[in-house]
């Protein structure tokens, strides 16, 4: 139970640094472009894997 706990605090602390570092950087969480589910990007600017994806017309 002890190793539970410690792992859950740690991974609670990750989390709330990711929650901040969002928070005061203003900038969104990138995901990637193509991946498993390649008909969604959420990328800002897209990355040359998309643009070619884009310019061949599979997507």
């Amino acid at each position: 139970m002890t190793y539970f706990l410690v792992t859950f605090a740690i991974m609670l602390v990750v989390v709330v640094f990711m929650a901040i570092g969002v928070m005061f950087g203003r900038r969104a969480i990138k995901g990637s472009c193509g991946g498993l589910n390649s008909g969604a990007c959420v990328c800002v600017e897209k990355c040359e894997k998309r643009k070619k994806m884009e310019a061949k017309g599979t997507v």
